[in-house]
């Protein structure tokens, strides 16, 4: 998805082709996600597209494109990951995403949206593991509202230099970038938590 593909979408199909983009590309078209996130940003730069209602359907994209394996997962489980693992380079992706379930829970959600193609697979196990979709929105969404917001900024500022500048990111920036998010995405969803018990004791007495 470079900048003058995103650009003859835009204008033939308008606010639609942001949301289909990024539906089409979260469910397995090959383009990197980051790239598709910032050319919705870089088109916004041009004045073809309004930024806001431009960022709000790419968001939107994002998140019912992920939810997608949150269903599958939830309704098939297992059988799907079972032909996945067939491919040995998946198989490790899959191995890794367990892990990272196990271990971190639903905070894996917001980190995974750094890592190339556990970030796919990570609202599959949420599903398998029988999470509510209450508890899965309040931190897949979160994580990708902040996480879509970056990436659309950074491509309304670098217009049609965001393919060099997304393949770095997708290539080297991100491996480590992750990192302070989650720090931060943490604080912010405990914070929440802790105010939405709050206020359900103070309900409840």
């Amino acid at each position: 998805m470079n900048y003058n593909t995103m650009l003859e979408l835009a204008h033939n199909f308008g606010y639609a082709a942001l949301f289909f983009a990024l539906w089409l590309g979260i469910v397995g078209m090959p383009i990197p996600d980051e790239l598709v996130v910032m050319a919705g940003g870089a088109v916004t730069s041009g004045g073809l597209l309004l930024p806001l209602p431009a960022f709000l359907l790419t968001y939107l994209g994002v998140i019912s494109g992920l939810s997608v394996g949150y269903l599958l997962g939830r309704c098939i489980g297992v059988p799907i990951l079972n032909k996945l693992r067939r491919n040995s380079r998946m198989d490790r992706y899959i191995r890794f995403s367990e892990n990272m379930m196990t271990r971190y829970g639903s905070y894996a959600l917001c980190a995974s949206y750094f890592i190339p193609v556990v970030r796919h697979l990570m609202p599959y196990f949420a599903g398998i593991n029988k999470m509510s979709f209450g508890r899965y929105a309040r931190f897949s969404f979160t994580a990708g509202f902040v996480w879509t917001l970056l990436l659309f900024t950074i491509g309304s500022y670098v217009g049609e230099h965001m393919q060099d500048i997304g393949e770095t990111l997708y290539n080297y920036g991100f491996r480590f970038l992750w990192i302070p998010f989650l720090v931060v995405m943490i604080v912010l969803i405990v914070r929440m938590s802790a105010r939405s018990n709050k206020m359900h004791r103070r309900d409840r007495s």
